[in-house]
């Protein structure tokens, strides 16, 4: 059980965003209208998913991976905003308005 962040978890995320982040740069846009029909769903199944993972972890006493998988539910949260899957008008909660 983890109770603080070490150099090396945060040398991990690191490393994993950062080359998400030039992959996602390097990408042509996908548009696929077949995605938007469900993509509420999808998007509410992943938050969802992430905030059970961070009950568990912090269940467990493992504060750095329940705080990880809380910042990516309210990432999804804010995505969905930002792309209005969500109309959510709450510049408190959200990233966007």
């Amino acid at each position: 059980m983890q109770k603080e962040i070490t150099e090396i978890k945060l040398k991990k995320y690191f490393d994993v965003t950062g080359k998400a982040l030039e992959k996602a740069k390097k990408s042509k846009e996908k548009i696929d209208l077949s995605f938007l029909k469900n993509s509420r769903e999808d998007f509410l199944d992943m938050i969802e998913r992430y905030f059970e993972d961070a009950k568990h972890f912090s269940k467990k006493g493992d504060k750095v991976n329940a705080f990880a998988a809380l910042n990516y539910a309210h990432g999804f949260l804010d995505a969905g905003a930002r792309l209005g899957i969500f109309d959510v008008h709450d510049n408190k909660l959200f990233a966007a308005d």
